[in-house]
């Protein structure tokens, strides 16, 4: 709070005390007290005055200081009224209680809003897990009665799949501190998994896989990462080039870390949305032409790998190419 600004909300009562100053001495002056007289009390009148309104800005802009402080430190905004202290000017507690009470509806609100989101999210755990199991069975009834069909049936039964594990993955993503466990694991294995559980799309669509150098060590969640993987490898299928499509797999160690790198020569992305890939539920050209396309899955990659502490980025080139590459740091305990 300025000077100026105080002064200005002052503005009435500093216009009652100079009128009053002037009455004052103009009835004295009309009663016969000498000039020099009423010009002592007017400078008294005068200091006192400016020393009431000096004290007075102190305190005031003291307080507004420390609620500016209290705003800027305070994470969640919604409990500022429990951090600031109760104001000792009377015309500012109506404004307090008012804050307390809005404040405590706020709370209130925010807590029946997460009571029912958690409530949700249970449901949509649950009824996941419920529909795996047809799907794993429909999958096991496939591979063991093989007609010339199977490989269609067993190749849409992998994106239902997909789909219903990626809506699992979103509904634990605001949780995933709950539900991951960082250790030493190996890329090898993780990446092997996720071709394995491809491979009838692949097959189907007779798109090579060239994989090098992954034999590493790194420290994540396994099942996080093969789901991140997964994600990419899917996105390489469905924005395949139609002739000679290849998705090559490599990592090479680098001074932070290990950089894995999933490469594609799809049809790419525009050069204007490269930096978007990753905004919940976009989706560019590519992806509206392709119904199939969600705007979930890269979102929820970037999500997780921000979590896990990984780096992800894209490059790419229209008609030419996507690059996906995974960092995973080095820390105290990696071993690379």
């Amino acid at each position: 709070m300025s000077i100026k600004e105080y002064l200005k909300n002052r503005i009435g009562v500093i216009s009652l005390n100079v009128i009053s100053m002037i009455t004052l001495s103009i009835f004295l002056f009309s009663v016969g007290n000498a000039f020099n007289v009423i010009k002592i009390i007017v400078i008294v009148w005068g200091i006192g005055l400016a020393v009431y309104l000096m004290l007075e800005y102190r305190d005031i802009n003291k307080i507004f200081k420390d609620v500016n402080k209290y705003i800027e430190n305070i994470d969640k905004k919604y409990l500022l009224s429990e951090v600031v202290d109760r104001p000792k000017y009377i015309e500012a507690v109506p404004y307090y209680e008012m804050l307390k009470m809005s404040s405590k509806s706020m709370r209130e609100e925010i807590n029946t809003i997460k009571e029912q989101r958690k409530d949700y999210k249970e449901y949509i755990e649950k009824w996941i897990h419920e529909v795996k199991t047809p799907i794993s069975a429909i999958k096991l009834l496939e591979e063991n009665n093989k007609t010339a069909t199977s490989r269609l049936v067993l190749q849409q039964l992998e994106e239902i799949d997909s789909y219903v594990e990626q809506a699992l993955f979103y509904a634990r993503s605001e949780d995933v501190e709950k539900d991951y466990l960082v250790k030493e694991i190996s890329l090898e294995k993780c990446i092997n998994r996720v071709i394995t559980r491809n491979k009838q799309v692949l097959i189907i669509n007779n798109i090579g896989i060239e994989i090098r150098d992954v034999d590493k060590n790194v420290y994540s969640d396994s099942k996080w990462l093969e789901f991140i993987i997964n994600q990419v490898i899917g996105n390489a299928i469905k924005y395949r080039n139609s002739k000679k499509a290849i998705i090559k797999i490599y990592a090479n160690e680098i001074e932070s870390g290990v950089e894995l790198n999933i490469h594609d020569n799809g049809i790419g992305i525009p050069s204007n949305e490269v930096s978007r890939v990753f905004d919940k539920g976009f989706t560019g050209n590519k992806g509206r032409l392709n119904n199939k396309s969600t705007g979930i899955g890269l979102y929820l990659c970037k999500n997780l790998c921000d979590k896990l502490g990984l780096l992800i980025s894209i490059t790419s080139e229209k008609d030419k190419y996507t690059k996906v590459k995974i960092i995973f740091p080095k820390g105290r305990f990696c071993k690379f």
